[in-house]
């Protein structure tokens, strides 16, 4: 059975997956993300939106495959040693978000990578 935390944390990626696409398609929406400098991203910047979504869909797969929803991982070391990747990760981007100059982006982005790396504990 899927825990609760796991469908919350899905969820979220797949959000900031949309956000992150939304991005790349030129929304103005950039105070949100990236230091908030731009209205609307630069080519590198959505680069790096590009790969940020690709790295969301592996996180998924590791706390999917920790949780036995299905087993990409042979070894259940790996997913339970990723989860604890995604902690670091995500607690990375708390401290990256609180210190932003974006107002917007801390208020918006810091609990979310809060929640994230709460979830990537469990």
């Amino acid at each position: 059975m899927i825990e609760a935390a796991t469908i919350l944390f899905c969820l979220v990626l797949a959000g900031l997956a949309v956000f992150q696409g939304a991005l790349i398609l030129g929304a103005p929406i950039g105070k949100y993300a990236w230091g908030g400098r731009h209205t609307v991203l630069p080519t590198n910047l959505r680069i790096g939106s590009m790969i940020s979504i690709v790295l969301y869909a592996i996180f998924i797969v590791i706390v999917l495959d920790k949780v036995a929803v299905f087993t990409v991982f042979k070894d259940s070391a790996i997913a339970n040693t990723g989860s604890w990747i995604l902690a670091v990760y995500f607690f990375i981007g708390v401290l990256m978000n609180g210190i932003s100059r974006s107002k917007s982006e801390r208020n918006l982005m810091t609990p979310i990578a809060l929640t994230c790396t709460l979830i990537a504990l469990n």
